[in-house]
């Protein structure tokens, strides 16, 4: 197998300053597919990033032989990186500060859109894509594929997770999909265009989470296996119930703060109509809302920020498809 690690310019500052970043390319002694991996899209989610070194260790130290190519970028977006934040500030990028959604990009549009298309360069090129994303301390860890694209589901179970997502796009999302702007997330463009495509949500942003990585990382060994770069047959890597996201969430009535009741964890089964907890006013402590699910499923997310906003979401609950 041989390595190569190049730096590729994205995009510039208006300073004339080069946003780069590091492109690793791992082709294989035999022929075989081309897979695209990259993490740390959103700068804050790392874990994703960790997975990639872990793998990169064990091709570079001859663990495995692979066959085909892996490429892989485990810092998507250096602007979001280095402030450890979502988003890009509106100084440099006011018309697309969330880069997962101007996929495939436009290499004369804003700065975003030009860093999407250059990367794009080698997505439109895979015969598969690893989108590694990470959720907020809040949330179970979890693989999102796009309903209806068959490979990008197989790609999602080999991968594995306690909980595979599925999600409409396009004409058969609700409107606040549309709204959101999430046909430009990397996962539904690459799939529109026919590449298996799955975004794995590896659990805390901002820290390392050791069971979280680990997953990522039996995970992503798992696809590369599936798709015939390595050998062998995935392994268990989590129960794999198929559900449906962007169904069940629950949002504030008002501002003000929020407490998760204690005894509510993510990952549990619950019924429509369970109290998950309070929000209350912080300066009256009268009760704005008794927070209930609204739907049976998986209590997959449950926020445990307390100062919330009118419209925040406070609770998702998947919607199980499928044991």
């Amino acid at each position: 197998m041989e390595h190569t690690a190049e730096r590729v310019t994205l995009a510039r500052l208006p300073s004339g300053v080069e946003i780069e970043t590091t492109v690793h390319t791992y082709d294989g002694s035999s022929d075989g597919p081309t897979v695209y991996a990259q993490a740390a899209q959103h700068g804050r989610e790392i874990n994703g990033t960790e997975v990639l070194r872990r793998i990169h260790d064990r091709l570079t130290g001859g663990e495995w032989e692979l066959a085909g190519q892996l490429i892989a970028v485990p810092v998507a977006d250096p602007l979001t990186f280095d402030r450890v934040s979502y988003t890009t500030p509106e100084q440099l990028d006011s018309v697309n500060p969330n880069m997962n959604r101007v996929w495939p990009g436009d290499s004369e549009g804003s700065v975003h859109e030009r860093m999407a298309a250059r990367l794009w360069e080698y997505v439109e090129d895979a015969d598969a894509v690893l989108d590694l994303h990470t959720g907020s301390p809040d949330m179970l860890t979890h693989v999102v594929f796009t309903e209806g694209h068959e490979a990008s589901r197989s790609l999602a179970e080999a991968f594995g997770t306690d909980l595979l997502l599925s999600e409409e796009a396009g004409e058969d999302a609700d409107e606040e999909w549309a709204a959101r702007d999430f046909g430009g997330k990397l996962r539904v463009a690459a799939a529109r265009e026919g590449v298996p495509t799955i975004t794995p949500e590896l659990a805390h942003n901002k820290q390392l989470v050791e069971d979280a990585v680990e997953t990522g990382v039996t995970g992503t060994v798992n696809a590369l296996r599936h798709l015939g770069l390595l050998d062998g047959e995935p392994e268990p890597n989590g129960e794999c119930v198929v559900a449906r996201n962007h169904l069940g969430r629950v949002t504030a009535d008002e501002s003000g703060l929020f407490r998760a009741d204690p005894d509510r964890s993510v990952g549990e089964r619950v019924d429509a109509g369970e109290r998950v907890g309070t929000l209350y006013d912080p300066t009256t402590f009268g009760v704005f809302q008794e927070v209930e699910t609204d739907r049976a499923g998986i209590l997959y997310a449950l926020t445990q920020e307390a100062t919330v906003s009118g419209g925040s979401s406070l609770v998702n609950v998947a919607l199980v498809r499928e044991e």
